[in-house]
């Protein structure tokens, strides 16, 4: 086990596997900060999941919701044109692994960029594989939730039925926090494809992929948190 351990370790250098450790880090640890930063302070996320409540609210209010399902139907192409989209950029990157040694000589005579084994290429292009593979997950399960926040809307009780405020405030609690877990998982997706922009950057040198994985976290704070469109949205 430690010949394996230490076998392992010698296929990258130092500077290697410390740009990939930031880049999980800087994934992983982003997303969970965001997730409690959320809590204390305006996100767009945050702030687009209470105008879907609002939504939901008087949904319940109209006799006629053929434009709430257009809404919905709306909102969920974005997720399945990225799911579609991901399934080619997988096939493709699939495509550069049976071809290895040839895509690994392109990639060298790129300006800058560091010279590798094709063993070490193919590991950039999994991790670039893996990427986009959890964000087809994440798409794919968007589409879903966005389906299970239909049937909810479709499934509530017309304006002039008898339901108290109490019940319609459930309602919209219910469906709304539906659509909102579809848009975080939606949001999800969206964020591996940034970070998949700072995995392309290790074919170049290890402190590129580095500078690309920091670049990337701080681009998704600033629109997250500190936006223009943040601000609009949190205006009352």
């Amino acid at each position: 086990m430690r010949i394996f351990s230490v076998d392992a370790l010698s296929l990258l250098p130092l500077a290697d596997w410390l740009a990939l450790a930031l880049f999980f880090v800087g994934w992983v640890g982003y997303a969970a900060f965001a997730r409690r930063r959320a809590a204390t302070r305006p996100s767009i996320l945050g702030l687009t999941n209470r105008a879907r409540h609002a939504w939901m609210l008087r949904a319940t209010a109209r006799d006629n919701r053929v434009f709430d399902g257009v809404v919905t139907q709306n909102l969920s192409s974005s997720p399945a044109f990225f799911a579609s989209t991901t399934i080619l950029i997988i096939g493709g990157l699939l495509a550069v692994l049976g071809t290895a040694d040839k895509a690994a000589e392109l990639a060298r005579e790129l300006p800058f960029a560091a010279r590798t084994s094709a063993l070490v290429f193919d590991l950039k292009v999994v991790l670039l594989t893996g990427v986009f593979v959890f964000a087809f997950f994440r798409f794919t399960w968007s589409i879903r939730q966005y389906s299970f926040g239909a049937l909810l809307l479709a499934a509530a009780p017309q304006r002039d039925e008898a339901w108290t405020e109490p019940e319609r405030q459930a309602f919209a609690d219910r469906a709304g926090g539906v659509m909102g877990l579809a848009a975080e998982s939606f949001n999800d997706g969206l964020r591996a494809y940034y970070m998949a922009f700072a995995a392309v950057a290790w074919f170049i040198a290890p402190w590129a992929f580095m500078a690309a994985t920091a670049a990337i976290v701080a681009l998704l704070y600033r629109r997250e948190f500190h936006s223009d469109v943040l601000r609009l949205l949190a205006q009352p």
